[in-house]
């Protein structure tokens, strides 16, 4: 058996991504937001909300007969947990490969880069 993932999956960052987007929803809301780009079943959508919320990136209150959620971490500090991991597993810690790649297959321009410099001469400055 695999270990649980710390990160999210595919379907569980898709319904993240419409919970931070809104901030307060209901599971029909992310239902409705998901089936206008693809089909899928309210029922799914309901197991993995649940499944967000016992994994703690969910709470949920009730508000007129409706669970009401709302996210429990900021995207900013999850989409860094995803990035640390990703690069943990993928090039065992070190980030200047994965930067390498990114050069390589010109998923960066000019201007990410100098944002990329700039961020590290404030960081440096710290």
């Amino acid at each position: 058996m695999r270990p649980k993932s710390k990160t999210l999956t595919e379907q569980e960052l898709e319904i993240m991504k419409i919970v931070w987007e809104r901030g307060n929803v209901t599971v029909r809301d992310v239902y409705e937001a998901i089936l206008r780009r693809r089909k899928v079943a309210y029922t799914t959508v309901m197991t993995m909300m649940k499944i967000l919320e016992v994994k703690g990136y969910l709470k949920k209150r009730v508000a007129e007969r409706a669970y009401v959620y709302q996210a429990t971490r900021s995207k900013s500090l999850v989409i860094k947990a995803m990035v640390q991991d990703f690069v943990n597993r993928v090039f065992n810690g070190s980030a200047e490969p994965l930067l390498v790649q990114l050069v390589k297959d010109q998923r960066l321009s000019r201007e990410d880069l100098e944002k990329i410099t700039r961020a590290i001469q404030e960081d440096e400055r710290c």
